[in-house]
């Protein structure tokens, strides 16, 4: 099983996605850069929203984003998300980044979000996201 850091609950569930930080992605440090982790998330979080409303969906708001930690390169990044709240159209994703150490099992929460998609209809206007 692997350990968690600072009383930190790894979410149960499986990932939405989970991606090794490459080199490319970081500064000259070896950290990943923010931009990119969000990038993950937001493409974790439309996952679920087009699983959801069973058709397209598109990124409406970002809320709530709180960087924890850093994310090295090398690093295992797993994405978990957890629909928050739905309305008619939109959906409101909770949505957390986790890392595991390439060379070992400490695992630990670096960044959460709260991530709005609004449902889209093919001519780009919201429709109603099915329920059930």
């Amino acid at each position: 099983m692997p350990s968690t850091s600072e009383a930190e609950t790894l979410p149960s569930e499986q990932p939405t996605i989970r991606v090794t930080a490459m080199p490319a992605d970081a500064n000259f440090y070896g950290d990943i850069f923010g931009g990119w982790l969000v990038g993950q998330m937001d493409l974790a979080a439309s996952a679920l929203a087009s699983r959801r409303s069973k058709g397209r969906a598109v990124l409406a708001s970002m809320e709530r984003i709180d960087f924890h930690r850093p994310v090295k390169v090398g690093d295992e990044v797993s994405i978990y998300t957890r629909m928050d709240d739905v309305g008619r159209s939109s959906m409101r994703i909770a949505v957390e980044a986790w890392t595991r150490d390439r060379n070992g099992e400490e695992v630990a929460k670096v960044t959460s979000a709260l991530i709005t998609f609004v449902a889209i209809g093919e001519d780009g206007r919201p429709r109603a996201v099915v329920r059930g």
